[in-house]
Order: structure tokens, then C-alpha cells, then sequence
């Protein structure tokens, strides 16, 4: 971890790159925090949470953490104040556990007190930290981490001002938070000092397998889960209440910002598209390596600067209400602005700087993301993505697709794809390609500035899975791809012009 911490701090920025300079990297910044002096450096912890998703439902890792507390507590051991702690078990069960074991009370003095039983930090939904360690941080430019129990970390994902954001068991969570640096070897380095003034090490407060299934054993009962259980399918007085239409199709409220009538089958026909032309099409973004769904769709929290929250205060929501881009995924005009709004993202167009702007080349106007791919498809013009290895890589998301087809995007240039976010291309009509091996956009003198054409065969009999296509540019480059339409299914959804026409044209077709 610490070695892999250090490493980060060298490394380009980028994924898993700060590019904090030798000299910076022991800066301490001095800040107050409710009138009582403190301090921050890079790799300090500010966010600790043991956040629902996968292993908040194994009972020895849950126990494992409450016993780490017990042990901390006990030896004196305290948290810093201004690092933000929760727990947030995916199951009411988790509580009764812990209440039966006696060991909640030491979770809730080192300020894991349960938040919640839902989706949190992992998410997005951590909240905003104290404004005066937010100030320290954005003031002093530290790389601030999180250490998580959750499933994702993504850049951008987890809060805005933690770069660095690790996942670890419960257990390991609580030992950071205890430590409040990710900048830490347990093995070597004391995790905190005990009440009597000796140096405490990670050894000190891990608990053993026989203590974890000692209390296993006397807190985690059948009827627990029965209990909680039982009652499940019954649902709750406010979900029970809630108004239901009795019409067979579904009643689009056209005020609601949370689902919103996707634009799919606007002025769809019963005959497919087929081919299309991409004709000196501009290039978007121009990406490196690593570029994640979660890049390209971010699934946490709206900046209170972005399109769409713009959107969102055109329509009088308050910022404390914007929520997630992960909980408004069933309105397509925020999804659309949010595409590549991830706060992380690095285009190579704005040359080390780092967000979700691109520039418009015809104007040399430099925009948000959507903002630009609006101005585009309002000038009549198709777009493309140039991309490196490993494109779409990470959990791939429907919306990661959905969006640049929503913003114009007719076809994505890699090194290489994810292999799910590449099926997920094709379903929505977006072309994807691949250099040739040993060749990318830079080998091939590409900035991007270029228009590009796409030479794909007009008659869709003649378009074969996996076949060379000839990419041209305006300044006379030319170059050879691989078509990515691997399958014959994916081929016919491009000449529908995406998986949804093309269902619903076989059904209409079956009727």
C-alpha cells in the first residue's frame, strides 16, 4: 500500500498519477478546524467508510472491524476529528448483530456510527467535508485519500476532493482511519499512541480468527435474518403509499428530473437506417490510456458547475437536492450532460490540465464536454472519440454508451476496448475501431485538430465483423482500422441504428 501510495505521487497525472513534485511531497499545510489547530499532507485519510455494496454482508469482516475498535479503544486511541467516518451495512441484520455483541458502542466512539443501510460513500454520497478542511485541501493542492469497504473507486467517484481513493475490508478501514495516513507500512510504523504514551502497532489491535468466531458465534443468530426478512416483500408505509397509475403505459411526468422520456424511437421507422456515413467528422476528446465508465459516466455526485446542474437549477432544484448522477439515470437530458463530466478526466486537447472540458477546433473555444458536442451537433457536424488502451474499462455501465450517442459521438478510435463497453458501443450504433497494432494516435502524428472520415462500405451486405477500414483525415493522413463489430448480432445493431430499434422492430416484425 505505501510503496503503491508513493508510486502514485510520482506518476504522470493520470489514472493512478498526482505528479507531486520530490520536493512537495512532505508539505504540510496548517489549517484551524473548529478553533483547535490541525494539519494536513498528502495521503492523509479524510474519508473512512465501511459503505455498504459487497462485504458489509459477511459477518466476520463486520465483527473483525468492531473488534479492531474495541482494541483501540481500549488502548486510547482516537480518530481525528475531521475525518469523516460512517458505516453504512447493506442489511438491518448487520445492526442487530453488532447491538448484540456489545461492540457498536466502540464503532460509535471512533465515529463509525451507522448512517444508513443503502448505497453511500462508494457512490458519491459521502457528503461535503468540514469547508475547513475542503479549504486546506483545495488550497494547498494535497492529494487527500479515502479508504473505503465498498467495490469501486474510481477517480472522481467518491468525493471530488479525495484523489486518492483506496478500497479495504472493514477491518483495514477502521485501522486507516485510526492511522489517518495512507502513507503508512503497519508492519513497521506504530498506527497510533496508546493512552499510557507507548507506540500502538497494527498487530496491537487486529484481532485473531478465534476471536472473530468466538462472537460469530454468540451475536449472528438465524433469527435475525428471518426477522428482518420476513417482512420484505410487504414494503414500507411511504412505498406503499406512493400514487400508482393504473394505465398500461407508463405516464411520462415531463417535470419530473428524475425520469424523463428517452429520445430512442423519436422519429423512428419501420425500416433500418442501415450504413452510415461518418464525413469529416471532429474529434470530441482525445484521450490516453485507462479511460473508465466511470470516466465517460460518472455515477457520483453532480458538481454544483456542470451542465447538469445547470439543468437542475433551471428547474428550482436546490443543490442540496441534485443527488447522483446514479440516481438520476432514468432522466437522459442529465445523463447526457453528465457524459465525461467525470471531474478526473484528462483530455489531451487542454494539455495537462484536468476536467471535463474539451475545445470546440472550429472556434478554438474551450467548453464543457456537453456544452461542446451540443454546439456540434447544432452545426450539423458527427464527432469522434480518439482514445489508447483499454477504453471503457472498469463497470461497465449502459450509460457510458448511451451518453455519447445522446451527445453525437459516431465513432470511438482506441488501441484497445473493454470487451463489455465495446458490445455496449455497437447496442447503441456507435462504430468501434481499433489501430492497427503497434500504432495510436500519436504514432500517427494525430492531435485531434483533424476532421475525420470513416470509409465504411454504404451497402451493409459488404460490412464483415472484424474487416480493415481506411480512416482519412482533412490534412491528407490515412490509416488502417479494425472494425470492432465482432459478431453478426452486434453488425445488425449498428444498421438499426442501435440494440432498442432493432428490438422493437422484431417485435413489430413477430406481431
Amino acid at each position: 500500500m505505501k510503496s503503491d501510495w508513493l508510486s502514485c505521487l510520482d506518476n504522470k497525472v493520470g489514472f493512478k498519477g498526482f505528479a507531486v513534485p520530490k520536493e512537495s511531497q512532505g508539505k504540510v499545510a496548517e489549517f484551524s478546524f473548529r478553533g483547535t489547530p490541525a494539519k494536513i499532507k498528502h495521503g492523509d485519510v479524510v474519508i473512512a467508510a465501511i459503505t455498504s455494496c459487497t462485504n458489509t454482508s459477511n459477518p466476520n469482516v463486520m465483527l473483525g472491524a468492531a473488534l479492531v475498535a474495541k482494541k483501540a479503544c481500549d488502548l486510547g486511541l482516537e480518530v481525528k476529528p475531521w475525518i469523516k467516518t460512517s458505516l453504512a451495512p447493506g442489511s438491518g441484520v448487520v445492526k442487530k448483530y453488532l447491538d448484540k455483541s456489545g461492540l457498536q458502542k466502540y464503532l460509535n466512539q471512533l465515529g463509525f456510527n451507522i448512517v444508513g443501510y443503502g448505497c453511500t460513500t462508494c457512490i458519491g454520497n459521502s457528503g461535503d467535508l468540514d469547508e475547513s478542511v475542503a479549504a486546506a485541501i483545495t488550497d494547498n493542492d494535497v492529494v487527500a485519500a479515502a479508504v473505503l469497504s465498498g467495490n469501486r473507486n474510481f477517480e472522481g467517484r467518491v468525493h471530488a476532493l479525495t484523489r486518492a481513493n483506496y478500497l479495504a475490508s472493514p477491518p483495514l478501514v477502521v485501522a486507516y482511519a485510526l492511522a489517518g495516513t495512507v502513507n503508512i507500512d503497519f508492519e513497521k510504523e506504530p498506527v497510533g499512541i496508546s493512552k499510557d504514551g507507548k507506540e500502538v502497532y497494527f498487530r496491537d489491535i487486529w484481532p485473531t480468527t478465534d476471536e472473530i468466531a468466538e462472537v460469530v458465534k454468540a451475536s449472528v443468530l438465524p433469527d435475525m435474518f428471518k426477522g428482518t426478512y420476513e417482512a420484505i416483500t410487504k414494503g414500507n408505509p411511504m412505498w406503499n403509499e406512493l400514487p400508482v397509475s393504473a394505465s398500461t403505459l407508463y405516464p411520462w411526468d415531463p417535470k419530473s428530473t428524475y425520469i424523463h422520456e428517452p429520445p430512442y424511437f423519436k422519429d423512428m421507422t419501420m425500416t433500418p437506417p442501415g450504413a452510415r456515413p461518418v464525413k469529416d467528422a471532429y474529434c470530441l476528446l482525445n484521450f490516453g490510456d485507462s479511460i473508465t465508465t466511470d470516466h465517460i459516466s460518472p455515477a457520483g455526485s453532480i458538481h454544483p458547475d456542470s451542465p447538469a446542474a445547470k439543468y437542475l437549477k433551471e428547474r428550482n432544484v436546490e443543490r442540496k437536492d441534485f443527488n447522483s448522477y446514479g440516481s438520476r439515470r432514468g432522466n437522459d437530458e442529465i445523463m447526457a450532460r453528465g457524459t465525461f463530466a467525470n471531474i478526473r478526466i484528462v483530455n489531451k486537447f487542454l494539455k495537462g490540465e484536468v476536467g471535463p472540458q474539451t475545445i470546440h477546433v472550429p472556434s478554438g473555444e474551450k467548453l464543457a464536454v456537453f456544452d461542446a458536442a451540443m454546439k456540434y451537433k447544432n452545426e450539423g457536424h458527427d464527432t469522434i472519440i480518439l482514445a489508447g488502451a483499454e477504453y471503457g474499462s472498469g463497470s461497465s455501465r449502459d450509460w457510458a454508451a448511451k451518453g455519447p450517442m445522446l451527445q453525437g459521438v459516431k465513432a470511438v478510435i482506441a488501441k484497445s476496448f473493454e470487451r463489455i463497453h465495446r458490445s455496449n458501443l455497437a447496442g447503441m450504433g456507435i462504430v468501434p475501431l481499433c489501430f492497427k497494432a503497434g500504432e495510436d494516435a500519436d504514432t500517427l502524428g494525430l492531435t485531434g485538430h483533424e476532421r475525420y472520415t470513416i470509409q465504411l462500405p454504404t451497402d451493409v451486405n459488404e460490412i464483415k465483423p472484424g474487416q480493415d477500414v481506411t480512416v482519412t483525415t482533412d490534412n491528407g493522413k490515412s490509416f488502417t482500422c479494425t472494425l470492432r463489430f465482432d459478431t453478426e448480432v452486434e453488425l445488425a445493431y449498428y444498421t438499426h441504428g442501435g440494440i432498442l430499434p432493432y428490438v422493437i422492430r422484431k417485435i413489430a416484425a413477430e406481431q
